[in-house]
């Protein structure tokens, strides 16, 4: 019998990597709670107040932490609290694997690495089909916060370094959930290579503009509102992820200024911290 919570935050976009597999990320405070308690028997169950949430994915990521044997002679109960609105762009299911598989590492396998528990939730997305790319770029923000410039290919950070702690996120959540035709993102790659670079070379709200044209354009968002947030005080503003929920970053003073740009399309807001902490798991 043992039992471990582990705590994730979200993160928002600023260069998105289907086009390239480069991508470049800034960790928020919303955050996923897992808890992982085993018992005797075998069999994974699970509990969470949104259903949606792919059971595919959770399956695939205890089985990539623990052994066939382990699983044999475990009953595995996994409750999942998340602050995190699923299918938005806003990083919930890297935030969610990557709670999943610190919980269980840290009941079978405590001496897992950092690196090791990520790619176990990458893997994991790619092989339940909830992610394209496996998405390195947004695992990396959930679990170390701050900023974080990845080669997804690679699975490598290229770049990373703290988020200015005085900014916040404020996020549209659109009614309408239609994401348009990814597959149309290669054709801009090297204007999302561009604005990698930018990134790399910590040039963040740049790229993250950029970003923020080139996938509004293509992915069904109104691009004008991306200039409407720069002009209202947004540092960047961008369709997160693959959308269709779109992020501008600010100073607090700005918030109001910010909402009042959304307060126009059909949907609500969600305002959040940039997060710099570094997931946590602990015994309970």
């Amino acid at each position: 019998m043992a039992k471990a919570k582990a705590t994730v935050h979200g993160a928002v976009s600023l260069v998105n990597a289907i086009a390239n597999q480069k991508g470049a990320t800034i960790g928020i405070e919303l955050k996923v709670e897992a808890t992982v308690e085993t018992s005797p028997g075998k069999g994974i169950s699970i509990q969470s107040e949104n259903q949606s949430l792919s059971s595919r994915l959770i399956n695939k990521t205890i089985e990539k932490i623990v052994s066939k044997k382990d699983l044999e002679q475990n009953k595995i109960s996994v409750t999942l609290d998340s602050e995190i609105p699923t299918g938005y762009g806003l990083k919930s299911s890297s935030a969610i694997s990557s709670a999943i598989a610190m919980a269980c590492a840290k009941i079978f396998k405590p001496k897992l690495t950092d690196q090791q528990i990520l790619l176990a939730g990458v893997d994991a997305s790619i092989e339940s089909k909830v992610s394209i790319t496996g998405a390195y770029d947004d695992a990396c923000s959930c679990y170390y916060g701050g900023f974080n410039v990845t080669d997804n290919a690679k699975k490598k950070r290229i770049h990373f370094e703290k988020g200015p702690s005085n900014l916040i996120a404020v996020i549209f959540i659109p009614k309408n959930r239609k994401r348009g035709n990814l597959k149309k993102l290669k054709m801009l790659s090297s204007i999302f290579e561009n604005a990698w670079e930018l990134a790399r070379k910590a040039n963040y709200w740049d790229a993250m503009i950029i970003n923020g044209l080139a996938t509004a354009s293509i992915l069904n968002s109104e691009p004008k509102i991306i200039t409407e947030l720069i002009e209202k005080g947004a540092l960047g503003a961008s369709v997160s992820g693959n959308g269709p929920s779109i992020a501008a970053i600010t100073k607090k003073e700005n918030e109001a200024a910010i909402k009042k740009v959304f307060s126009t399309l059909e949907g609500h807001v969600i305002v959040s911290k940039i997060n710099n902490k570094k997931a946590e798991v602990h015994e309970v």
